[in-house]
């Protein structure tokens, strides 16, 4: 076999067929696909500057209705409604390609048409133009899939806030204001919400965990409850780091925002897109 042949093999094996055949996630495309974000974190911080924009909690609240369209594009792709090539455009990590394309551009036009005095607050609309899209899509789903398990929507948001709950008093009661931020006890909430998903899909549905870490950590304790204090034992002290070991520019700042923003989405996608695969029942 040649170089050329060779370097084809491992490309097809590591990166395209875990997409064309959703494979999920090996060592060497996890390792790509992280540097890569690391990458685009810087990208996506430069566009927010050139537009004066910052990824501050009220942002973030304006992000959420795209986190939705992104997850349930991701259903609607494991319902089979999309057909090759297309489909492989839904599949992770391509889909965050696509919705960072989309939803930047959404974001520029709703600047520009608050500049141009078409409308009064660009966030708004921004945000409006995510919900719209979200509904969309739970209506296209709701068309072609049945609600198998509505109880599964339920459980997760019960299971994932009330550890979160659970955290937030604990801290509140000792004292420590680590949470007192918003956006930071989103952080762990959105997390969370990925643990019970991961949980209730693993352990409870005989779904399958696709990530590298975790499936290594659910194989080696043999149950997925382990994700609860993965994630807490993880971003805790992320939170902790980002609150205290950055400095106090204003650059600092708003790439701090950044980073926490793209932590709520990491855990808040696969969250919303395994509850709702559950309850159709995909």
């Amino acid at each position: 076999m040649g170089i050329f042949e060779a370097l084809q093999d491992f490309i097809y094996t590591y990166y395209i067929d875990p997409i064309i055949y959703d494979q999920g996630y090996n060592p060497v495309n996890t390792i790509t696909w992280a540097l890569i974000l690391g990458f685009v974190i810087v990208v996506i911080l430069k566009i927010l500057n050139k537009f004066d924009v910052r990824a501050d909690w009220d942002f973030s609240k304006a992000i959420i209705p795209y986190i939705i369209v992104g997850s349930t594009l991701r259903v609607m792709e494991d319902a089979q409604i999309f057909d090759p090539p297309l489909k492989y455009v839904f599949i992770t990590p391509p889909i965050y390609v696509l919705m960072f394309i989309i939803t930047i551009l959404l974001l520029i036009i709703s600047i520009k048409l608050h500049k141009s005095g078409y409308i009064d607050n660009w966030k708004r609309s921004f945000a409006a133009a995510g919900i719209m899209w979200s509904l969309i899509n739970i209506g296209v789903l709701l068309s072609v899939e049945n609600i198998v398990d509505p109880g599964i929507l339920i459980t997760v948001f019960l299971l994932g806030s009330g550890i979160t709950l659970i955290i937030y008093i604990i801290f509140k009661k000792t004292g420590y204001t680590l949470f007192n931020k918003p956006v930071n006890i989103t952080i762990l909430w959105a997390h969370l919400l990925d643990a019970s998903s991961t949980f209730i899909g693993v352990d409870l549905l005989e779904y399958h965990e696709k990530h590298v870490v975790p499936t290594f950590l659910i194989d080696l304790t043999g149950t997925a409850s382990i994700m609860f204090p993965l994630k807490i034992l993880i971003f805790i002290p992320v939170i902790y780091i980002l609150d205290t070991q950055f400095e106090q520019d204003d650059e600092s700042e708003r790439l701090k925002d950044l980073m926490k923003l793209i932590i709520i989405i990491l855990g808040l996608a696969p969250a919303i897109r395994n509850t709702l695969r559950m309850v159709f029942g995909i």
